[in-house]
């Protein structure tokens, strides 16, 4: 009650200044074409190519975590450890996240997830943030949201870019790039390398966990003519990571007394080339061929647990085609075919490699529509086939009203959406007696896995109160329904168990609040403030779990975000930034002596933190970028992950420069 106070003050203390018109804001993930952010009825965040520039944060995972409402950031430990975001209180199963529109998602991971542990700041120029459902348009898992990240692109003319950081715990960064183009073509192609030596991940040790991250970028797209053009993106990771790993239970051939110095390898890559083709004013038609490859090697060292070689890998392969037909300036449709193939590999000691597959076919549509000169609507909907678990279809709907002034905006939007399970989830199968995951020789994959199907919707208002204060007050709700958290007994593989569906109803609903206000020439406030009230109805449901706390696990109740910056006077060219984040005690996971389904488990809590970075930059002659950060300024402790440690006190400088 006293944070909904802060809001309703703050709203009104700074309701006499004055700010700026900005230029028009153009979103193009919302409805997959361009339009004004002004009239979008989806809750949207956008990051563009000068904030992504001014941000002095080493992975992007970071520089989002402070910058949007409704997006819950967590890390198990320091710099390239494990993270995701979680966006409206939903775990992070449920945001899809692209990288230059290739789908991201890890087909090896336990539930079809992406982390966003190895994704650097310089190279990206966007980010769109899409919160609520829209699986109408993206598909499967995009319950909570989307996230569209654009990789760098060349402009025209010939530039080259160098940049260099160093900091705390034997940090580096080092990053080049050089692109160009003319009006009918343009390239990109940049290189990076991140070193440190790291933290210690876990609370309960001191031993460093070092990480290493070599990065290429690179883009090409060429106009041949007025109505064909081709466009061609691809990414790569390639890093190194000594973690600590949680001990849960012998079950899983664990024990306390290991050391913790586990090491993984990692690839990480994306392409994707589409030909555009535009027959006719008002079609085009655009074709890709896109890939998505994930490879995690768990090394068998002298130092590690390990005592073979595990392997995973993940890849995707996907067809899509999109077409754009403008009836006029005020109706228009998007539409669409797309062919997903996903497959992973796991090869685990000497029992061999064992490979599961599945694959999905979809339609979809988008009408979006001026129905008079105030009131923007659009309805889609999509129709897919999964290989295994049958039909699903979703539909969405959103509406912006857009007063006379142009200062005020109602939106609104509704959606439903699902999650197919993932090929871990399909093929899954444990007994230690006879040696059998996945579906493997020994085992048998008992029961029909169904889809997760959800429902939501928000309404908002955005207002500019005067040229100087802008607010943004949204409220949300999500319930998603037959969890894959359960389990059920394979009687063909004896005591075995594999992975089902829940009798189940999870929620999520809370308030978005976000603010940007000038006071006068020298500071400049962005505040934003979250307020998450969810249920966990998949362990609440469940009489089996004994779980304590009915709140989603890592998502706090409360998460208030201030930026202050600060012109100095004198000096135009040197600007402070002080980054203070607030959050509230969360639940998660421990590892106690409650009892669920023979595996101990029991209820930890989170802390409360507040936690201060401060940012020094300086312009030097318009080519030179110089910059000091303090993070963690109080160097206080605090964990977004049962166990793991965040960064202590740490500093970090460096120069960027364009020329």
């Amino acid at each position: 009650m006293m944070l909904r106070t802060l809001i309703i003050l703050f709203y009104v203390s700074f309701s006499s200044a004055v700010f700026s018109k900005e230029i028009p804001i153009i979103v193009i993930s919302a409805n997959k074409k361009p339009q004004s952010l002004s009239t979008v009825g989806t809750s949207t965040t956008i990051l563009d190519e000068k904030f992504l520039n001014n941000s002095t944060e080493y992975f992007l995972g970071d520089a989002l975590s402070a910058s949007t409402t409704g997006a819950n950031f967590f890390q198990s430990g320091g710099h390239g450890t494990s993270s995701a975001i979680q966006l409206r209180g939903m775990p992070k199963r449920y945001s899809t996240v692209y990288i230059d529109g290739v789908k991201m998602s890890d087909p090896s991971s336990v539930s079809n997830d992406f982390d966003f542990n190895n994704i650097l700041t310089s190279q990206v120029s966007r980010v769109e943030i899409l919160k609520g459902n829209q699986s109408s348009i993206y598909g499967s898992g995009a319950i909570g949201g989307t996230i569209h990240i654009t990789t760098k692109k060349g402009e025209l003319g010939f530039k080259e870019d160098v940049n260099f950081s160093a900091g705390s715990h034997g940090t580096n960064n080092l990053s080049a790039s050089f692109s160009g183009g003319d009006e009918s073509k343009n390239y990109y192609f940049g290189l990076q390398r991140f070193y440190t030596d790291g933290i210690s991940q876990m609370d309960h040790n001191s031993e460093k966990d070092r990480y290493r991250n070599n990065g290429l970028v690179a883009s090409f797209s060429n106009k041949f003519s007025d109505t064909l053009e081709v466009q061609t993106n691809t990414r790569l990771s390639d890093t190194y990571l000594q973690y600590d790993a949680v001990c849960v239970s012998s079950l899983f051939g664990c024990s306390a007394s290991r050391d913790h110095s586990e090491e993984v390898d990692t690839i990480e890559s994306s392409a994707n080339v589409s030909l555009i083709h535009k027959p006719m004013q008002k079609l085009t038609n655009k074709f890709t061929v896109a890939n998505t490859y994930v490879e995690r090697i768990y090394a068998a060292a002298p130092n590690s647990k390990n005592t073979a070689e595990d392997k995973y890998y993940g890849d995707r392969y996907a067809l899509l085609y999109q077409g754009n037909y403008n009836f006029d300036l005020d109706n228009s449709i998007v539409f669409g075919l797309e062919r997903e193939d996903d497959q992973m590999g796991y090869n685990k000691d000497a029992t061999g490699r064992i490979d599961s597959s599945s694959h999905v076919t979809s339609q979809y549509f988008d009408y979006q529509s001026r129905i008079t000169n105030n009131i923007y609507a659009t309805f889609g909907a999509r129709f897919d086939e999964h290989s295994f678990a049958g039909n699903e279809d979703s539909h969405r709907a959103t509406l912006a009203y857009v007063f006379d002034d142009k200062a005020t905006k109602l939106k609104s939007s509704y959606g439903t959406g699902y999650r197919f399970p993932s090929l871990y989830e399909t093929f899954y199968v444990w007994n230690s007696a006879n040696n059998c995951n996945f579906g493997g020789a020994n085992c048998r994959v008992i029961g029909h896995k169904k889809a997760e199907t959800s429902q939501s919707y928000d309404f908002g208002i955005e207002k500019t109160i005067n040229p100087n204060l802008f607010v943004d007050l949204t409220y949300f709700n999500v319930k998603y329904f037959d969890a894959l958290e359960g389990w059920s007994v394979n009687t063909a593989a004896g005591s075995g168990s594999t992975t089902a569906n829940s009798p189940s109803t999870t929620k999520s609903q809370g308030l978005e609040f976000m603010s940007k206000f000038k006071w006068n020439e020298i500071f400049n406030f962005g505040f934003n403030y979250t307020y998450t009230q969810t249920y966990d109805g998949a362990e609440q449901d469940n009489p089996k779990t004994g779980m304590q706390n009915s709140q989603m696990v890592r998502v706090p109740r409360n998460v208030m975000n201030l930026i202050t910056d600060v012109k100095v006077p004198g000096y135009k060219d040197l600007g402070v930034t002080l980054r203070t984040k607030w959050s509230d005690e969360a639940r998660d996971y421990g590892t106690g002596n409650a009892n669920r389904n023979g595996i101990s488990f029991s209820d930890a809590e989170l802390d409360s933190y507040l936690v201060n970075d401060l940012s020094i930059r300086y312009n030097y002659l318009n080519t030179y970028n110089l910059f000091f950060d303090i993070t963690n300024v109080f160097d206080k402790k605090y964990q977004t992950s049962q166990d793991y440690n965040q960064m202590d006190r740490s500093f970090n400088f460096g120069i960027k420069q364009s020329f």
